[in-house]
């Protein structure tokens, strides 16, 4: 009883609250002030039979029908009702879900039970459902099989925050797929949805003279079904078009504005609505918990969800002063130190007359690129060379040409080579696209122990470091 009690009060409060800022948000409206609400949604597929578990086409066909009919985009349109408006409310598959997590927005929950009724069972999972995401974030959209031939049924502004949101069948859901005639152009969810942003039936759940606390729709005495184009009740048409009639899909297509002044309102300061303007729930990627997620980063974020790219390893390196290719600006080694003394790397290249389609480079074994060159200038064929002093390791040369007939014989005898302390060790001329060629270089002027006797006598070792050991 005190739940009851509890939600009549607050039922009063949005009541008031409504009264309060529709006009206010009317007003906005004729001065184009009003901004477009954006709403995050996630569908809980809870289904029994694989016919039950609608497809993604299928949810993302009744959000784009969500979209068109809020947003007044709807094919199906037409001037009869002249107070026809746009509500300027749009909706989106959440993105994230209210851990920060990446999400399609869709739950596909499976199930014991074979119809759900309107008791709300389908909303938990302990009764074979699936829980709510928070109602001030996201609208659940539940579709499963309802039974009893029921279309689907909402709950109100004002209610518990572990039932809220609406329910469809998966027969009254989206235009494809298991959608059925002539509840299949997706307005079953249209006029539920119209219920969660607080709209009541169009002739007031009662007759003559009930009211759904809009004045821009007529009286009526009750609701029209099929499509009762003309019919007159309470002394005025009815508005069979409207969304909040019981007419089929294809006779609906408006909300007026009156309506809308009355769903924007519960997005106003203080209203029922108002925390899925602050909703991450759609965010693009990536706003939410975004950071490097890579544990082998320099810049590893622990407390990130989601990696936005910008995972950085240039903190690696060769950490030993003493080796040849050092690294000062490494502050984690890389296990790339080489020993001894750095060597003469020249690349040597005779272009053909066609400079333009040549470009190589060297790559260590760690795939950093230590030499490059190209393009060159077309029509000049000066030998060129190109040096640098590296340690030792394997590296991988990569001779390229854009054209794809190499650089030699068609349009002048170019060739290239490779040399390392004056050794030869790559050469080509005559490839199509790439010519690759692999290389190791052993290290010269090797520290460690010469003394053959000594218990750490390094074999490799070409300069005595003075660590030696014996035995006494």
């Amino acid at each position: 009883m005190m739940g009851l009690q509890k939600y009549a009060a607050e039922a009063e409060r949005i009541e008031q609250h409504t009264a309060q800022w529709a006009p206010i948000v009317a007003q906005q409206r004729a001065a184009n002030q009003n901004a477009v609400v954006t709403i995050p949604v996630v569908f809980h597929v809870v289904y029994r039979t694989a016919t039950e578990n609608i497809s993604a086409e299928q949810i993302q066909s009744q959000l784009d029908v969500l979209n068109d009919d809020f947003r007044r985009l709807n094919s199906d349109v037409d001037d009869i009702w002249p107070q026809a408006a746009d509500t300027e409310i749009e909706f989106c598959l959440a993105s994230f879900d209210p851990q920060g997590n990446p999400t399609d927005g869709i739950l596909r929950v499976p199930t014991t039970v074979s119809e759900f009724g309107t008791n709300d069972a389908v909303k938990s999972a302990s009764s074979g459902g699936s829980d709510a995401w928070p109602y001030n974030e996201y609208l659940n959209f539940w579709v499963c099989n309802i039974g009893g031939g029921i279309l689907g049924y909402a709950q109100f502004p004002g209610g518990s925050a572990s039932t809220d949101g609406v329910v469809c069948g998966y027969q009254y859901t989206g235009t494809t797929g298991t959608a059925t005639a002539p509840f299949d152009l997706g307005r079953t969810a249209t006029h539920e949805v119209g219920h969660w942003l607080n709209l009541r039936h169009i002739w007031g759940d009662g007759g003559c003279g009930a009211s759904d606390f809009v004045d821009d729709t007529p009286d009526s005495d009750g609701p029209n079904y099929g499509c009762a184009l003309g019919n007159v009740a309470c002394n005025t048409t009815d508005m069979v078009q409207n969304y909040m009639d019981y007419s089929d899909d294809a006779c609906m297509n408006l909300f007026t504005q009156g309506q809308t002044d009355r769903m924007l309102a519960l997005f106003q300061p203080g209203g029922f609505r108002a925390g899925l303007l602050e909703s991450n729930g759609c965010a693009p990627p990536c706003e939410v918990s975004c950071g490097c997620t890579d544990d082998t980063a320099c810049n590893f974020d622990s407390n990130a969800l989601n990696d936005d790219g910008t995972c950085d390893f240039s903190c690696y390196g060769c950490t030993d002063a003493a080796a040849c290719n050092y690294d000062p600006s490494a502050t984690l080694d890389d296990g790339s130190c080489a020993s001894g003394e750095l060597q003469d790397f020249t690349f040597n290249l005779t272009p053909d007359n066609y400079g333009s389609e040549t470009t190589w480079t060297l790559v260590d074994d760690g795939g950093s690129t230590v030499m490059s060159g190209g393009p060159y200038v077309n029509s000049n064929t000066t030998p060129i060379s190109v040096s640098a002093n590296l340690g030792a390791g394997c590296y991988t040369l990569t001779v390229n040409d854009s054209y794809g007939d190499g650089i030699c014989c068609q349009y002048g005898s170019g060739d290239y080579s490779f040399t390392v302390c004056g050794e030869v060790v790559a050469s080509g001329a005559t490839f199509t696209n790439t010519d690759v060629s692999t290389f190791c270089v052993e290290p010269t002027n090797v520290a460690g122990c010469t003394d053959s006797i000594a218990c750490n006598y390094n074999p490799s070792a070409t300069t005595d470091d003075g660590s030696c050991l014996t035995e006494d």
